[in-house]
C-alpha cells in the first residue's frame, strides 16, 4: 500500500508516520510538508511544498497512491472563524480535492476532534469548522472516507508536540496518562494506536465514516 501523509512534522503525524514505517503492508510513505520529518527510511519520500491551496506544481508526485492520512491542524485559540476555517475546511479540501480527481480509488483519512460538531450549527466555533471539513470531505468522490476523532492523546516513543503549551501539558500529565487509559479507556488514545488504527481503515475498511475514541482503540 501506499500511503500519502501530511503533517509528518506534527506530534499526531510523526506517530502515524512511524507506524506506517514499521508496518510491512506499507510499501511507501511520501510526505508533503512545508519541512522535512527528520526521518530516514527506504520507505519514505519527501516533496517540501509551500503553497497548500495550490498543489498543481506537484501533481505529477500525487497519482498512484492508495491512501491518505491527512493529520495537519492548528488550535483555534486566538484566531477568528475565517481565519480558522481557511487553515482547517478550505486547506484541507485544497488537499483533498485534488487528490480525489487524481486517485478516485483512494481511502482518504481525516484527523478530526472529539465534539466535532457534524451538523455544523453548534456554538463552539473550531466544532462547528470542523463539522464543516468533515461534511465536505463526505461528499468527495474517494473510495472511503474514515474521520478519526481522537480525544486525549498519549504520545508514546519519544515523540512530542511541537507546540509549548502542549509539550508541558503532556510533561505534566505524563505520570497519569497510563492510569487514566486503564481506567477510563475509552476517553484516552495513543499516537501508537491512532497510526495503527489509520493503517487499519485504509486497508480492511472500518465500520462507520466517523471513528471515535472507542473505535479508534478497538480497529
Amino acid at each position: 500500500m501506499k500511503i500519502l501523509l501530511f503533517g509528518a512534522t506534527g506530534m499526531i503525524g510523526q506517530g502515524v508516520l512511524r507506524e506506517c514505517l514499521l508496518d510491512p503492508r506499507v510499501t511507501e510513505v511520501l510526505t508533503v510538508g512545508r519541512s522535512l520529518s527528520g526521518q530516514t527510511h527506504p520507505k519514505l519520500r519527501e516533496i517540501l511544498h509551500q503553497d497548500f491551496f495550490d498543489f498543481s506544481t506537484i501533481e505529477g508526485d500525487l497519482s498512484g497512491l492508495d491512501a491518505c492520512f491527512f493529520c495537519l491542524g492548528v488550535s483555534s485559540a486566538g484566531l477568528t472563524e475565517e481565519a480558522y476555517r481557511r487553515v482547517t475546511h478550505d486547506l484541507t479540501l485544497a488537499a483533498a480535492q485534488t487528490l480525489s480527481r487524481l486517485n478516485p480509488g483512494m481511502t482518504f483519512s481525516y484527523v478530526s476532534g472529539a465534539g466535532t460538531d457534524s451538523t455544523e450549527r453548534g456554538r463552539v466555533m473550531w466544532a462547528r469548522v470542523k463539522g464543516q471539513t468533515e461534511n465536505a470531505l463526505l461528499r468527495l468522490p474517494f473510495k472511503a472516507v474514515y474521520l478519526f476523532r481522537p480525544g486525549l492523546i498519549q504520545p508514546l516513543h519519544g515523540i512530542t508536540s511541537s507546540t509549548r503549551l502542549y509539550r508541558i501539558l503532556y510533561r505534566a500529565l505524563g505520570p497519569v496518562l497510563p492510569l487514566l487509559k486503564a481506567a477510563w479507556p475509552n476517553s484516552l488514545t495513543t499516537t501508537e494506536q491512532l497510526g495503527k488504527a489509520m493503517i487499519h481503515a485504509a486497508l480492511r475498511g472500518a465500520p462507520r465514516p466517523v471513528l471515535e475514541t472507542r473505535d479508534i482503540n478497538q480497529l
